[in-house]
């Protein structure tokens, strides 16, 4: 199952107003949000966000959509356009750590992501830990008989749920 990722590790940014924090501690995430407010968990690839939202209770994550990625200011715009129509309190983005712990290019990638979203977002981001999301979420449409195209079409949001379910899960039973 997901787990926090391990340190406190915390960045803030401040660009033209906005200033957003990217967290590694769960705790430290689930104190700057509102209440109320869902959350938008994002599973971040070289060619897609798969992006799913919370419920207004943070209790149950559902698939949203799949962002195809072009360059960095319009994918942004596209997040934070969905963030405000859903008015998100933060954001979950899957922190893709080999499965031996280390980190290699693509978890760089993804905190050069967080980072660049936090000059124009006040929202919190906590990465978490993705280990075997995708293989789960490839897991689950192999389960329920899904065509091959069908996978290829679903797997990024899946996967994006998977990520923001494990943080809920571990939100709401945090000691």
């Amino acid at each position: 199952m997901q787990q926090q990722c391990s340190g406190a590790h915390m960045a803030n940014s401040e660009v033209g107003g906005a200033r957003g924090a990217t967290l590694e501690d769960i705790e430290a995430f689930a104190a700057l949000l509102p209440g109320m407010t869902p959350l938008i968990g994002i599973d971040a690839g070289t060619k897609t966000l798969g992006l799913a939202l919370s419920d207004v209770t943070r209790t149950i994550a559902s698939p949203l959509t799949v962002l195809r990625r072009t360059k960095f200011a319009k994918d942004a715009a596209d997040l934070l356009g969905l963030a405000a129509t859903h008015r998100i309190g933060g954001f979950v983005l899957g922190l893709p750590t080999n499965l031996d712990g280390t980190s290699g290019p693509r978890v760089q990638a993804t905190r050069a992501f967080a980072r660049n979203v936090n000059a124009l977002s006040p929202l919190p981001i906590l990465l978490w830990d993705e280990r075997l999301s995708t293989a789960a979420a490839e897991r689950t449409l192999l389960e329920a008989d899904t065509s091959r195209r069908r996978r290829a079409e679903v797997i990024d949001k899946l996967a994006a749920t998977i990520i923001l379910q494990g943080a809920l899960d571990r939100m709401r039973f945090r000691a």
